[in-house]
C-alpha cells in the first residue's frame, strides 16, 4: 500500500533587525535546507524591470528609476505614514505569496524548507509554518551591530524597532530560539542540531 505523499516540515524564521537572520538562514542552506528569502524575492521585483515597478510608480510617483525603486525615494514617502505602507504592502504582499507558493511547488520532495521572513508575526505568517525559530541576540550586540551599517542613525533605528515586534514576544512566541550572541561556529552547532531535532 502506498503511503499518502509527505510535505515538507516548513520553518518560519525570523528576528528583529540586526540579529543575524541572515547569516543564520545562510547556514540552513549550507546545511541542505531549501530557503524561501523574502526580502530577496521582493528586491529582484523591485529592481530594474522587476514586475512590481509599474504598481509601485502608478502609486507612489517618483518612487522609481532606470534602476528599479529609488529607496531612498520610496522610503521618504512611506517611511512614517502607515497608510502608505499599508498601500505598499497591499502590492508586494501577494506578489510574495505567488513567489512562495511557487518555491513550495519546486521542493515539494524536501524534508524541511525554510521561509526567511523578517515580519513573520507582523505579517500574520507564523500562523502558515509548522516550527517558529527565532534568531536574538542581546540588545547591547544588536545596537551596534544596526549603528555599525552605513547611513543608519540611532533615530532609525528607534523606529524600525518600533514598528517591529519586541525582541521578547518573538522569543515567547518561538519554538527555537537561536542564539547568535557567540561565536558563529557555536551559532552554526545549534543550527545543526535544530535540524537534526525536526528532521
Amino acid at each position: 500500500m502506498n503511503n499518502p505523499k509527505s510535505h515538507p516540515k516548513t520553518i518560519g524564521l525570523t528576528g528583529s533587525i540586526g540579529m543575524g537572520k541572515s547569516t543564520v538562514a545562510a547556514m540552513f542552506e549550507d546545511a541542505g535546507v531549501p530557503v524561501f528569502d523574502a526580502d530577496a524575492q521582493v528586491r529582484a521585483m523591485q529592481g530594474a524591470d522587476g514586475e512590481l515597478i509599474p504598481a509601485i510608480e502608478a502609486a507612489f510617483p517618483g518612487s522609481t528609476g532606470p534602476d528599479g525603486v529609488n529607496r531612498e525615494a520610496l522610503g521618504a514617502q512611506v517611511f512614517a505614514d502607515a497608510d502608505a505602507r499599508g498601500r505598499l504592502e497591499a502590492i508586494v504582499h501577494p506578489a510574495v505569496g505567488q513567489k512562495r507558493a511557487a518555491f513550495i511547488e519546486e521542493n515539494a520532495d524536501a524534508q524541511l524548507i525554510l521561509f526567511d521572513i523578517p515580519l513573520l508575526f507582523e505579517g500574520g505568517g507564523h500562523a502558515m509554518v509548522d516550527h517558529i525559530v527565532v534568531v536574538s541576540a542581546p540588545a547591547n550586540i544588536q545596537r551596534s551591530r544596526v549603528l555599525a551599517r552605513p547611513g543608519m542613525t540611532a533615530e532609525k533605528f528607534e523606529h524600525i524597532l518600533s514598528i517591529q515586534t519586541p525582541d521578547a514576544e518573538k522569543r515567547e512566541r518561538a519554538h527555537h530560539i537561536i542564539d547568535t550572541g557567540v561565536s558563529q561556529e557555536e551559532t552554526r552547532a545549534a543550527v545543526q542540531a535544530l535540524i537534526v531535532q525536526l528532521l
